[in-house]
């Protein structure tokens, strides 16, 4: 397994399952995730910045998680328990998209 399909089989697995968990449990996550997302959040901006110029043959892809996925994640990690309910419908639309677009391109590299 090479590097792309190993960040593909960690969005299907890792962080798909996440975006659903916390896109379904809503409010009723443990208090203790809401610094956690909001953490992961300011990593997802971070990281995926740099990448934008690091990588600037994928900087759409980058560019979707720092401006999109990444500031959605922070505001749900800061306002916590008093985020309203289409911001965690806007991580579930999200978690689809994620499993839709890596399972696609995974299932894609093994059947060639």
């Amino acid at each position: 397994m090479d590097k792309t399909q190993t960040i593909q089989l960690f969005h299907i697995l890792i962080i798909a399952s996440l975006f659903i968990y916390i896109g379904t449990a809503r409010t009723n996550i443990p208090d203790f995730m809401f610094p956690i997302i909001l953490g992961l959040g300011a990593i997802v901006i971070l990281y995926h910045s740099y990448k934008v110029y690091a990588s600037p043959d994928r900087a759409w892809l980058y560019l979707i998680h720092a401006l999109i996925i990444g500031p959605l994640l922070v505001y749900i990690g800061y306002t916590g328990k008093n985020t309203e309910r289409r911001y965690f419908e806007m991580l579930l639309l999200l978690a689809f998209a994620t499993l839709g677009y890596n399972g696609f391109y995974f299932v894609q590299e093994i059947l060639q």
